[in-house]
């Protein structure tokens, strides 16, 4: 298990709602052995940290600083012309027979829609879609996200022809390194989402991919939302909180691109 998966996996317990659950866990066995008191704060502290995360203001000061860096990347990027529109993975849920027979859209889908915008708009002349771990099939279920992305895209009105699949990478690192591979030094578009493309920009440069920023997949701004949706805990809160923090400790602790 690398350093990489390692990370994951304390991220991801350490962020709600499996810290709640791994809080209450813990809790519940240092009461066992005696320490209740010390189990009492395990508990208090996961608890808090939920409903700390819950709130939409939280969110905000975690998310906006990547948006931020996102919006001033993009209009650095020029309009036109690329080589190619790259949408990194992240956007579809691939088909996973036989539970799930067709690719899901995921809430980041609005990655491959900005992208068939960006093409009709001639921004470039072809697509890479990237994303999976198996070859792509041309016919049955899409169980590679870049089979699923090229299948999307078609229903966009991207013509196949235009579209190219990179369906080996499995995260944002060889999602770069692979397409550095396809298209070398020309200059591509990249699509991903906004509070992902930080991180996307920094692993691109470290694999010396000419790339342009294209974000997508905005939260929008706290004067755009309902006020109840600005200050009463939600799940939502709760999820941006989550995703906005492991784009920071992954930007501040992930060295792959480095290596």
């Amino acid at each position: 298990m690398d350093f990489f998966t390692v990370l994951k996996f304390l991220t991801q317990f350490a962020l709600p709602p499996a810290s709640m659950a791994a809080g209450l866990l813990l809790g519940g066995v240092l009461a066992m052995v005696g320490l209740r008191r010390f189990g009492k704060l395990v508990v208090a502290l996961a608890i808090a940290e939920t409903l700390v995360m819950s709130f939409p203001p939280v969110a905000d000061a975690l998310l906006e600083p990547l948006q931020d860096k996102a919006r001033a990347a993009a209009a650095e990027a020029p309009a036109c012309c690329y080589e190619a529109i790259v949408v990194l993975g992240g956007g579809m849920t691939p088909a996973t027979p036989p539970f799930l027979m067709e690719p899901d859209l995921s809430d980041a889908a609005d990655r491959v829609w900005y992208a068939a915008q960006l093409f009709h708009r001639g921004v470039a002349r072809r697509i890479i879609v990237s994303g999976g771990s198996m070859s792509p099939l041309n016919s049955g279920p899409a169980t590679t996200e870049a089979e699923a992305m090229r299948r999307f895209l078609i229903d966009l009105r991207v013509p196949a022809e235009a579209i190219v699949s990179e369906g080996n990478s499995i995260n944002t690192l060889e999602n770069i390194r692979n397409v550095r591979a396809m298209v070398g030094d020309a200059r591509v578009a990249l699509v991903t989402s906004a509070y992902h493309m930080p991180r996307a920009l920094k692993i691109a440069r470290q694999g010396n991919l000419n790339v342009g920023a294209f974000p997508t997949d905005w939260r929008l701004p706290a004067e755009a939302r309902p006020s109840w949706d600005n200050w009463v805990p939600s799940i939502a809160a709760m999820a941006w909180s989550s995703i906005s923090l492991r784009e920071h400790i992954a930007l501040m602790l992930d060295r792959r691109g480095e290596i």
